[in-house]
């Protein structure tokens, strides 16, 4: 595992990071743009969805389907995703075309040509995503789970509201792009085989802009409530539940992703034997650990029928509560390796380092080499973590449901 990290600040604050992986011939980038579900304005929930569309139909003098052959001409994996902070936005490729596709990518940033036409076909778009959640409510219910569990503007769905997405405006989402894509504050991310020094030399001169003013994050509310129910007349309920716990930069992350994984690593951790196995009360559960900038949280979803769902939430509850009562040795060097393999796993991926190394500065200011984290999970043991848990107990839990049976959360 290499320590080496590059990074160059470009005259308008953009960040540059780097992390050279010489067993590979492809590479990956992402831009991180400050315009994720939290920074939009009231009332435009969404936007972020439709702006990570529409920005890639058409961009400089090329039309939608000219700038989508020249993007698939260069054999690149495209990758978009609309977070709470940020829309990143990227590829994967094979490592000759970098130059290129920085270019066309440079564009797509600065220069998207938003005709209005793309934008009825981006909006209707973000609106069929929202509709497709129906369909699948497992997400449908842990969208609604961080919308209730984080302060607001933080929690907002990332798919966004019907309501909203129809009474958004060509105009206005002109305004939110014009507003948010605040190069002072975006961070580019590359990872694989490339040339840093090139690199930064062409991204000065594709972003020789001149430093915005910073916006700054979002005012936070009032969180929206301990339990929401969904009806749905379909034959499951399916639950989430979150609760509070220590955010990256706190001292105690790793004890708490142990403690995570004790929960939840794989069919021998404790909710998959202790819910599942041994009382056949779900058909699926899992827990993970969900972090912004500002707050973290313990999620957990389970999948189970109307009959059960009352003991199913009941004994997961248990679960997180007895967590601190004891852990076995035997449970932390399972969940150690677990953390382990998925760290040598993302580690063989340049995909996943660009997006990693990007999230370690807006997280933490600075990027965590892989042995750094190796060496911090290693370093866990069975009396760090229950020390962890027994000084922040779990508590307050954030429920919802979905499905034609309530649950009483106490």
């Amino acid at each position: 595992m290499t320590d080496k990290i590059d990074k160059y600040v470009l005259k308008n604050g953009m960040v540059l990071l780097g992390e050279p992986m010489e067993a590979v011939e492809s590479v990956a980038f992402d831009f991180m743009l400050p315009a994720g579900a939290a920074m939009m304005p009231d009332g435009c929930c969404g936007a972020g969805s439709v702006i990570a569309e529409w920005i890639f139909r058409g961009a400089g003098d090329r039309n939608s389907r000219r700038l989508s052959d020249e993007l698939d001409g260069l054999g690149l994996a495209r990758s978009r995703s609309v977070g709470s902070s940020h829309i990143t936005v990227g590829a994967a490729l094979e490592a000759g075309n970098l130059a290129h596709a920085l270019d066309l990518y440079a564009d797509i940033i600065l220069k998207p040509t938003l005709d209005n036409d793309q934008f009825e076909l981006s909006r209707q778009l973000a609106v069929d995503g929202v509709l497709s959640l129906d369909d699948d409510p497992r997400q449908k219910v842990m969208f609604k789970l961080r919308e209730q569990f984080y302060p607001d503007p933080l929690g907002r769905s990332p798919v966004g509201e019907i309501a909203e997405l129809k009474a958004l405006t060509a105009e206005k989402t002109r305004q939110i792009i014009k507003d948010n894509f605040d190069l002072s504050q975006t961070i580019f991310s590359v990872a694989g085989k490339y040339d840093f020094d090139a690199v930064c030399r062409q991204m000065e001169k594709l972003f020789d802009t001149e430093r915005q003013q910073n916006t700054g994050r979002p005012k936070l509310g009032p969180r929206a409530g301990k339990y929401t129910h969904l009806d749905n007349d379909g034959a499951q309920v399916h639950i989430g539940l979150m609760t509070e716990t220590v955010k990256q930069a706190d001292e105690n992350y790793y004890n708490a992703r142990v403690a995570v994984s004790v929960l939840s690593g794989g069919m021998s951790a404790r909710l998959f034997t202790k819910v599942r196995e041994e009382r056949g009360l779900c058909y699926a559960i899992g827990a993970i650990y969900h972090c912004l900038k500002e707050a973290a949280g313990i999620m957990c979803y389970a999948g189970t029928t109307p009959d059960k769902a009352q003991e199913t939430l009941d004994v997961i509850i248990r679960q997180f509560n007895d967590l601190a009562d004891g852990i076995s040795e035997e449970e932390i060097q399972r969940a150690k390796v677990g953390l382990e393999s998925s760290l040598i796993l993302s580690s063989e991926s340049s995909g996943s380092r660009a997006g990693s190394i990007a999230g370690d500065y807006y997280m933490l200011g600075r990027v965590r080499s892989l042995d750094e984290i190796k060496e911090k999970i290693e370093q866990t043991s069975v009396d760090s973590v229950l020390s962890f848990l027994r000084n922040s107990k779990f508590g307050d839990f954030t429920v919802v449901t979905i499905g034609p049976k309530q649950v009483t959360v106490t």
